[in-house]
């Protein structure tokens, strides 16, 4: 089978590495063509445009970093949506809101395209092994089309309900993410500025009742200050940015998260974007070094 894939960033790259490992023939489109260049060594076929991309598959996935990226590759100069054949399917696992989703659903709608919101849990390490979690939103049918693809990138897919529920599930769940990173690493801070050691806090905290289990794996970032990015906090800030478009569409006060988003804003400025999102603790730590 031909997939489409478009976005070979740090996740999308290490997605379609896993449907090449699969046996799949995958055709892919980045805006830089350099972050393509490993995928086309292992055999992925470069297509020149998005719209040329369409044209030779019955799938196409998108993994792209914001709503402006992928309206651009759907709709814009040579978009994909005008060339993919009737009845073909779009699973888009861009982190958006779930009214973007929506809206592009009803887009592809117009074009016979058939669609799914797919955005996924997990970090660079997990697309790597194959490990990562797809909340996927569409027809059942569809789902049980892509069930293959999602099992050759991932370690399992959960079908939340309609068309904008899978990106739903997903803004839930990265504000947990967020919030529990900014959260732990503050209460480092305080701990130490009371007289704890580091090694200490993140001998007790770690593993404990209230700690979120993924923090153990920032530990060794946390005590080297090695904040490589596995998920960029830039990603991080905007992803917080998706919820708060999302509750002022609902109506839902969050104002706990925004103080978050605000906060890897001010990271951001500083010049940790590019840094993984658990360098919030360096912009606390720095914070507290200037009280």
């Amino acid at each position: 089978m031909k997939v489409g894939f478009i976005g070979t960033g740090i996740m999308g790259s290490r997605m379609a590495a896993n449907l090449l490992l699969n046996g799949y023939e995958v055709i892919i489109f980045n805006r830089t063509q350099d972050k393509a260049t490993s995928l086309i060594k292992n055999g992925a076929l470069w297509a020149d445009t998005p719209g040329a991309v369409a044209k030779q598959v019955e799938i196409i996935f998108t993994m792209l970093a914001n709503p402006e990226a992928l309206m651009d590759v759907a709709l814009g100069e040579n978009g994909f949506l005008d060339n993919l054949a009737p009845n073909a399917l779009w699973v888009d696992c861009s982190t958006v809101h779930p009214s973007f989703s929506r809206q592009m659903a009803t887009a592809a709608q117009s074009k016979q395209v058939r669609f799914l919101d797919a955005p996924v849990a997990g970090s660079k390490n997990q697309a790597s092994k194959a490990e990562l979690v797809f909340m996927v939103g569409g027809n059942a049918t569809d789902v049980k089309t892509c069930q293959p693809l999602f099992e050759a990138m991932g370690s399992r897919f959960i079908h939340v309900g309609e068309c904008g529920m899978g990106t739903s599930l997903k803004l839930a769940n990265n504000l947990l993410l967020g919030t529990s990173m900014a959260a732990f690493a503050e209460a480092v801070i305080l701990g130490q500025a009371l007289g704890i050691s580091q090694e200490m806090l993140l001998k007790v905290l770690l593993g404990g009742a209230v700690a979120a289990p993924f923090l153990s794996t920032k530990k060794q970032m946390l005590e080297l200050e090695d904040y490589e990015a596995e998920f960029p906090l830039q990603w991080m800030q905007k992803d917080l940015h998706m919820v708060a478009i999302a509750a002022n569409e609902a109506g839902v006060a969050i104002p706990v998260t925004s103080i978050v988003k605000e906060m890897y804003r001010l990271a951001m400025q500083q010049g940790l974007g590019e840094k993984d999102f658990s360098a919030i603790h360096s912009f606390f730590k720095q914070g507290s070094k200037n009280e």
